[in-house]
């Protein structure tokens, strides 16, 4: 079912021909420092390089002998190169391929789902301006507490995304790391500026230390890191799932002409897309649980973690990328009812503006339990009555025996709500 959400840009990232591409790259680069230093003639790079490539099809037919996908890749290449391939590999471990190749397909991959937030960004901070004095009913528990705006709502998420593109970008700078160090990473039979001087040829940092492998906190950091993107995209597509239930219907997900919801029900029209990212979010939750029971290997190296990241880093690379640009087309094209918000928010018969009252009547003296017990004996009638708040307060309360009319009717004012939503913006770089 993967392939179904695999847009054609990540997924050139995961196929084999990629990933044998950057185990050459690696060979190749190693070969051309080694060349550099005498350890291999100096023209052997070049006699490789021209000769050098594999077919997939032998390295898999190899490698049903072998048993071993790196043997069989350099099998391959050997039979292409002849004689010379002698030097190919030299002082080097099949980790040094494979950590250093999947470092490059994983910051390959990275480059694209950052991409994909900045994208994400602009849509949330262009949605945040155009509604920035929409007025609706801001909730806790799933009740009705005090105004707000649907600008504030994206806002908000506008800036989570903000923290997500900077957690990727340090996720990535941990895990663009390589290894040359050999088989328990003593660089016995490979010299340090070899690693060093590789890796900088293929655009990664060296680990400063490693077994024969690099340690597996950094890929267990990049995963949990996709798993909280993943979070907040489940977050925001909860949000707008909330939003759009019948009784509510302030959002809408859009509806394509000839989409249907239901196949008993005609009239139905279902937040799907958001539920589908909400749903692929726990897979990606399950990845990086699998990336964390990766980092506890036996002494210098085991291969328990190898399976496990021939799934997880395309998979969750691959959902993440179709969810951010699923959630940017879903925002994009969201249907804001705003008069809805609007009904909603004086759903409540001006209970909203309760906390008004209350610090008005503190303002007056009160002690805030005496006045909390006011505006709530107040807030009861509507409850129990079906009054309305400012009606209820100025026919004959206790409050209005402490607040003037004029006061009272300060109190029942939206745009008190709405005074500092300029200064929220302006610290988002948003105004």
């Amino acid at each position: 079912m993967i392939e179904r959400y695999t847009r054609p840009e990540m997924a050139r990232i995961w196929t084999d021909e990629a990933k044998l591409k950057t185990w050459l790259d690696v060979e190749l680069a190693v070969l051309e420092v080694q060349a550099k230093y005498g350890i291999v003639p100096k023209d052997i790079p070049a006699k490789v390089k021209s000769k050098a490539k594999f077919d997939i099809t032998r390295v898999l037919e190899i490698e049903k002998q072998v048993k071993h996908d790196v043997i069989a890749f350099l099998t391959n290449v050997s039979e292409n190169v002849g004689p010379e391939a002698r030097y190919v590999h030299f002082g080097m471990t099949s980790s040094d391929v494979l950590d250093t190749g999947l470092a490059l397909q994983v910051k390959q991959a990275t480059e694209l789902l950052l991409s994909d937030i900045k994208k994400l960004i602009a849509v949330l901070g262009a949605k945040a301006r155009e509604h920035k004095m929409t007025m609706m009913v801001g909730r806790s528990h799933g009740v009705h507490a005090e105004p707000i705006t649907f600008g504030l709502k994206m806002a908000l998420f506008y800036a989570e995304f903000l923290r997500n593109e900077e957690r990727l970008k340090e996720a990535a700078k941990q895990i663009a790391v390589g290894k040359i160090s050999g088989a328990v990473g003593t660089f016995a039979n490979i010299d340090p500026k070899i690693e060093e001087e590789a890796l900088k040829l293929l655009g990664l940092e060296a680990a400063p230390i490693s077994t024969q492998i690099v340690q597996r906190d950094r890929h267990a950091f990049y995963m949990t890191t996709l798993a909280v993107i993943a979070g907040s995209l489940e977050k925001l597509a909860t949000e707008i799932r909330l939003l759009q239930k019948t009784e509510t219907l302030e959002v809408e997900e859009s509806f394509t002409k000839g989409q249907k919801g239901s196949s008993a029900m005609p009239h139905k029209r279902n937040p799907v897309n958001c539920e589908r990212v909400a749903g692929l979010a726990r897979m990606i939750r399950g990845y990086a649980q699998a990336a964390l029971e990766n980092q506890a290997l036996w002494h210098e190296r085991d291969i328990t973690h190898s399976s496990v990241e021939r799934v997880i880093f395309p998979d969750a690379t691959i959902l993440l990328d179709f969810m951010l640009a699923e959630m940017t087309q879903i925002i994009e094209n969201l249907v804001i009812n705003v008069e809805n918000m609007k009904k909603n928010l004086e759903l409540m018969r001006g209970m909203v503006f309760s906390q008004g009252l209350l610090l008005e009547l503190v303002k007056k003296g009160l002690t805030r339990e005496e006045g909390y017990k006011l505006v709530q004996e107040c807030a009861a009638k509507v409850w129990d009555q079906g009054k309305d708040l400012k009606t209820v307060v100025l026919n004959g309360s206790e409050v209005a025996k402490h607040l003037s009319s004029q006061e009272i009717e300060k109190v029942f004012n939206y745009s008190y709500h709405t005074k500092n939503v300029d200064a929220i913006f302006r610290r988002l770089g948003l105004s």
